[in-house]
Formats: structure tokens, C-alpha cells, sequence
């Protein structure tokens, strides 16, 4: 079975994680803070805080910006459920933005004319979470010039964006956001084996953040509620979480780091190839912007259905059957049974919907060969026929 997606692991990443095991520190120790200050200059931006997963991230980022009961935060439904699940962990009413059809990232235009109606209805997004789906930015710029109109908070989704490029600067710069959260997943572009990190350039989130991720505890005298009674005492702040990384995970991610831009341009290499392949079958291929330079996480077509004499689960089953372990890339978070119970219901975001009723993303990874990637586009051939 050839993956949509897999982790390249090599000997350095290896010796990384054995050197921990034989360290005094397999938890709080010099590795995180190494892996943060590692993303951080990558990016160009101020702070990271490293955590145990992407959802961690967005859940501190969504709490270090307030977010709570009787807020709204809008996000894309064409995404995983991490994205919007964050604001319902704060308490607050989630909505989403549907999609450019070009694009399938939060549509500029649709978020206009929701917040237009928002402001006459009183009920604006406190959090504007825009998803960097499969690699490619979304217009932030854009997105931030509407923050700033209406007076919402953004927070990056970029999971699938890390190695990306928007407007010539790394995704993760923070130019047009608060803050912006990347996963180090397996599938992702690098890996931590879990993981995930949020960056901001403003010194009061991070420092938030980094309290919420260990419990809300600090060791730090200047936050502290009276003086310190020894050099073991701390105390709780806040109502904090345990989502820590562990050395292990920074330790393989600082390795995975120095390997990021070469993982990129081995998947635009693979992206070239797919276009030239498919340009001839009855499929949509995902849409390259030059304002953007896309990670490339996922390879995601869109069937032309009208052209093919079966249906969108016969091709995805005839793909998985001759060995392509193909995916889709997204059910529509408000078509999910949790979220319907909250009022949802199929047609409220007709261009995530359409898109999803064809999508089939294909097998795109660092160690994706040629060959793979004919057999790949034959056998997809063959299926369509």
C-alpha cells in the first residue's frame, strides 16, 4: 500500500532521540526550549511554546486570547474538527466561513459579508481561525485587514503549513495574526511522532501559553502571590493544563528542522510531476497562488464525476483495493452528528460541500519515488476508465 502520507525518518533523527534516552532529561529539559527557539528563527518570529499536539495549541492560543462563555469563534469547515472544537472547549458558540472553490481555504469575500451581518445581528467572532488547508496560505492579509475593521482576533491554523511561504515571508511569522499554530504529526511535513507548537511576536500570549501548558503553575517570584518559602515552592496561577512535549519529540523535531526545506521542495518536485500526469484525466488538481508558496501537505483532486461512470466512494474503494491508500481530505466539520446537534445541517456551506463530495487526496511524501507516483497516476487510470 502506497500512503497519502508517511514520516521520513533517518539515522541523524535517530541518534537525536538515543542521545536523550541517555540523558539526565526525558521531560523539561534543554531540547523544547532548543525546538522552540529552532521554529522560532525558521519563522522570523518572537516566541514559540511547543505542546503535546496541534489541539493543545489552539486550545491555550484560544484561552490566552480570552475566549470564553457567550463569545463566538469562527473558523472553515474544511478542516479537521480540531480547528473549531477549540472554542467549544473555552465555552464560547462556533460558527464557520465557507470556502473558495479555487482555493478551498476560508473564502475573503463570504467572511465580509458574514461579519457585515454579524455586526447588524451583535454577534461578531471574538476568534477568526483561518485554516492554511493542505499547505497553501490563506489571504491573510486580507483576513487581518477585516480583523481590524471589525475587531476579532486571528489565530493561524497552519497544521499543514510549516515550511510554507506566504507574501515571500515563512508561514508562522505572525505579520498578520496573534498567533499561529503548527502539527507535527507523522503525515505532517516534519514530525515530532505528536506534537505541535504556537508562535506569536507578542510577549504576554507566550507567556500565557507557556503557563496553561503545565498546569497554570510558575516558578517565577515576579508572579507569585507572596514570597517564595524555598527552592521548592510554586504555585498555581491559573487553571492549566498537562501539555507538555517531551524531549524525545523536540529532540527528533530540531533533527526533522534541519531537513524542512529540503522536504518541501522534494514535494514540489512530486507536485510538477502530478500535474503534467493528470492533465489529461477527469479530475480538478489543486491550484497553485503566487502570492503563496505552499508546504504541500496533502495532494488533494476533485473528481469530475459527470465524466466518470462511478461514484465518488467506487473510485476512493477501487483505489485502496489495487493498493493506493488514498484519503479525503475533509468531511465538512458542520455535517459532523456533534455539530448538527447544535443546528447545522447540510446546504448552510454549499462550496465546502460540493468540494468535499469529490475530493480524494492522493499519496504526496518526502519519500515518495517516481515510481511510486507512476503507479500512483496508473492506477488511477485505470479506476477512471
Amino acid at each position: 500500500m502506497i500512503p497519502y502520507g508517511k514520516q521520513d525518518i533517518n539515522q541523524d533523527d535517530i541518534d537525536a532521540v538515543v542521545n536523550v534516552l541517555k540523558s539526565d532529561f526525558l521531560t523539561q529539559g534543554p531540547q523544547v526550549p532548543l525546538f522552540e527557539e529552532t521554529i522560532a528563527d525558521y519563522c522570523g518570529v518572537e516566541y514559540g511554546v511547543a505542546v503535546n499536539s496541534a489541539t493543545s495549541a489552539l486550545h491555550i492560543a484560544c484561552l490566552a486570547l480570552g475566549l470564553g462563555e457567550k463569545d463566538w469563534l469562527w473558523t472553515s469547515p474544511n478542516t479537521f474538527v480540531a480547528s473549531a472544537n477549540c472554542g467549544l472547549y473555552c465555552g464560547a458558540q462556533v460558527d464557520f466561513v465557507d470556502i473558495d472553490p479555487l482555493t478551498y481555504n476560508m473564502c475573503t469575500l463570504a467572511l465580509e459579508q458574514k461579519l457585515i451581518q454579524a455586526k447588524q445581528e451583535n454577534k461578531l467572532p471574538k476568534i477568526v481561525i483561518p485554516v492554511h488547508f493542505a499547505g497553501q496560505s490563506c489571504d491573510m492579509q486580507r483576513i487581518h485587514q477585516l480583523g481590524q475593521e471589525f475587531g476579532f482576533k486571528i489565530i493561524e491554523d497552519a497544521a499543514h503549513a510549516i515550511g510554507g511561504q506566504y507574501l515571500g515571508h515563512p508561514v508562522g511569522g505572525c505579520q498578520y495574526s496573534d498567533i499561529t499554530v503548527f502539527s507535527f504529526h507523522p503525515v505532517k511535513i516534519i514530525t515530532t511522532a505528536e506534537g505541535g507548537l504556537a508562535a506569536t511576536n507578542q510577549s504576554d500570549l507566550a507567556n500565557k501559553m507557556q503557563l496553561l501548558r503545565s498546569h497554570g503553575i510558575t516558578r517565577d517570584p515576579k508572579l507569585m502571590t507572596k514570597d517564595s518559602e524555598g527552592g521548592w515552592y510554586y504555585q498555581q496561577i491559573d487553571l492549566g493544563f498537562n501539555y507538555r512535549m517531551t524531549e524525545l519529540q523536540a529532540a527528533l523535531g530540531v533533527s526533522q528542522m534541519q531537513r524542512l526545506d529540503e522536504f518541501v521542495i522534494k514535494r514540489h518536485a512530486l507536485l510538477e510531476r502530478y500535474t503534467e500526469l493528470l492533465k489529461e484525466l477527469p479530475v480538478i488538481t489543486p491550484k497553485q497562488f503566487e502570492d503563496c508558496y505552499s508546504a504541500l501537505h496533502l495532494y488533494p483532486i476533485q473528481l469530475e464525476l459527470q465524466r466518470i461512470d462511478k461514484s465518488h466512494a467506487q473510485v476512493f474503494d477501487e483505489l485502496r483495493q489495487n493498493g493506493i491508500g488514498v484519503n479525503v481530505h475533509y468531511i465538512p466539520v458542520h455535517l459532523q452528528p456533534y455539530y448538527q446537534k447544535m443546528g447545522f445541517k447540510e446546504g448552510d456551506f454549499p462550496n465546502a460541500e460540493l468540494y468535499y463530495s469529490r475530493a480524494i487526496s492522493i499519496p504526496l511524501f518526502h519519500g515518495m519515488t517516481f515510481e511510486q507516483q507512476d503507479e500512483v497516476v496508473d492506477t488511477l487510470k485505470k479506476v477512471l476508465r
